[in-house]
């Protein structure tokens, strides 16, 4: 164990450097900045610090919203998957594990949480503007996937330093 040990600890310890990360590594490169949250008609509804680590291969989300829930998750592409996964908690004691990919030029994540009504499908999409700015849109479905409902809608705009 002494020999490998030397060997593993790089890889345990994330001692990676950014250019050694695939394309699939970098596809959510646009959610890392410093962000203020607003909805469509411009009210604020938190902020959101989304902060690469281990060389890039995780990404870790902290968010605060602007009536005080607040939560974090980690993000990371998995290899042997060929998908993104998201494991959220928040505060509350709430969680979700989503997982996906890219489509298109989207984010799109899902996943399935118990609800007091039974099983409720999740599905998050973030998508990179034009502008700058990302738009995160949160649906979640109670009856299978036949109809959905937006929990959040979301457009990101960076904090200028």
């Amino acid at each position: 164990m002494r020999r490998v040990l030397p060997l593993l600890l790089p890889v345990m310890l994330g001692a990676m450097s950014p250019s050694d990360r695939t394309p699939e590594q970098r596809q959510f490169d646009f959610w890392v900045g410093d962000w203020e949250v607003r909805d469509a008609k411009g009210q604020r509804l938190g902020q959101n610090r989304v902060e690469a680590l281990l060389g890039g291969t995780v990404l870790q989300e902290h968010w605060q919203g602007s009536q005080g829930g607040s939560g974090t998750s980690l993000n990371a592409y998995l290899p042997a998957r060929k998908a993104w996964r998201q494991c959220w908690v928040d505060a509350k004691g709430g969680s979700l594990d989503l997982m996906g990919g890219l489509e298109g030029t989207a984010m799109v994540l899902r996943g399935a949480t118990e609800g007091p009504k039974g099983r409720v499908l999740e599905r998050i999409t973030w998508t990179p503007l034009p502008d700058g700015r990302v738009r995160q849109f949160w649906e979640q479905s109670t009856d299978g996937g036949a109809t959905w409902t937006v929990s959040f809608d979301g457009y990101y705009s960076r904090v200028k330093s």
